[in-house]
């Protein structure tokens, strides 16, 4: 843009610009100077590139992450469009930082092929992310955080608050997307005294998300999760906090000492979840050592058919427990038993577990 200067009369200084002109060159700088500004804005708000944060609001398009250890997605965990996630609980007998990846990546090299969800115990006082939690998040797979909370009546009069709220910041400020099982298997007899009542769990449920939610927590898929025993039974359903507080709903199942085929032991949960637009993750699946590898290996292979029959299931974990432990859970251990671990790994192999 050029602008007309009022001649000058040399010799001496210029000749000032007669009021009017004066006006108009002035009128024509402020103008200049508005478009500039308009530019600018344009550019930084829009005009082709994401949205920045303005006056204070977040930009819906999160900034990159920066440094080794920043979270790479934020948000709920994805539920897969097709097929399922893969997983399991991993468990070598050392349960320190190291060994809790070196037991992780050790089933990994055996069967082929990366974990798509680590699962993991947590008790209310123990720590939360440790550096284990951090390498597994950071490696690309997601945490399932099977997380124990006290008794229930105590949870719902507000006395576990502040430790409830640093639970929550410390959730959040992970980062990554985590699948939460609050306490699962709330339907276990033996679990009676600390959870009292269905209405009971449901109360302290409800109160844990609504702390949550206070807290900003924005990363978590809430997981329901009781017993195969429990939808036999028919009790676990008064455990339910509803369709409008869940995420995804779960079950544990284990064919043990009785020669339960797939489809027969998960017939009643399925059953119920048909009723329920959520995703299902089988949280704990296994079969038994004492089944023979042969028998276990074919319960593998029935078992990975049934989960593909039944586009609900959007993840699965294994319980792959201590092979030198002690205790019922140590039953269920693949390594050691090739035939076993070959159809896990067979299993992991096939595209519909495949989703990432």
């Amino acid at each position: 843009m050029s602008v007309s200067l009022a001649p000058v009369a040399p010799p001496g200084p210029p000749a000032p610009a007669p009021p009017t002109r004066r006006y108009a060159l002035i009128v024509t700088l402020l103008a200049l100077a508005l478009a500039i500004v308009v530019v600018v804005v344009t550019l930084s708000v829009g005009g082709g590139g994401r949205p920045t944060a303005r006056f204070g609001v977040a930009s819906p398009y999160p900034s990159a992450p920066s440094g080794p250890s920043a979270p790479v997605v934020t948000g709920p965990v994805p539920v897969p469009a097709h097929g399922a996630l893969f997983g399991a609980w991993v468990h070598d007998g050392d349960l320190s930082q190291a060994g809790r990846v070196s037991a992780v990546t050790g089933l990994e090299s055996a069967i082929g092929r990366k974990l798509d969800i680590v699962n993991t115990y947590r008790r209310f006082e123990e720590p939360f992310p440790t550096s284990s939690d951090r390498d597994f998040a950071a490696g690309g797979r997601t945490l399932m955080l099977s997380w124990v909370v006290n008794d229930t009546q105590e949870v719902s009069s507000g006395r576990d608050d502040p430790a409830l709220r640093d639970w929550a910041a410390r959730l959040r400020d992970f980062g990554y997307p985590l699948l939460v099982r609050l306490r699962w298997e709330m339907d276990r007899p033996n679990l009676r005294a600390a959870m009292h009542s269905g209405a009971d769990y449901v109360a302290a449920w409800r109160h844990v998300r609504g702390i949550f939610a206070g807290q900003g927590v924005a990363n978590v898929s809430w997981v329901w999760c009781p017993t195969i025993d429990g939808f036999e039974g028919g009790y676990a359903q008064d455990f339910y906090p509803g369709d409008d507080e869940v995420d995804w709903v779960c079950v544990d199942a284990y064919a043990g000492s009785r020669m339960t085929r797939p489809a027969d032991l998960l017939r009643p949960f399925f059953s119920w979840a048909a009723g329920h637009r959520k995703p299902i993750v089988v949280g704990e699946y296994g079969v038994a050592v004492a089944w023979g590898g042969t028998a276990r290996s074919e319960w593998l292979a029935e078992a990975a058919q049934v989960f593909q029959d039944n586009p609900q299931v959007k993840a699965v974990c294994y319980f792959d427990s201590d092979p030198d432990g002690n205790g019922p859970n140590r039953q269920y251990h693949l390594r050691g038993d090739p035939l076993a671990l070959a159809a896990f790994a067979a299993m992991g192999s096939q595209g519909y577990f495949h989703t990432r």
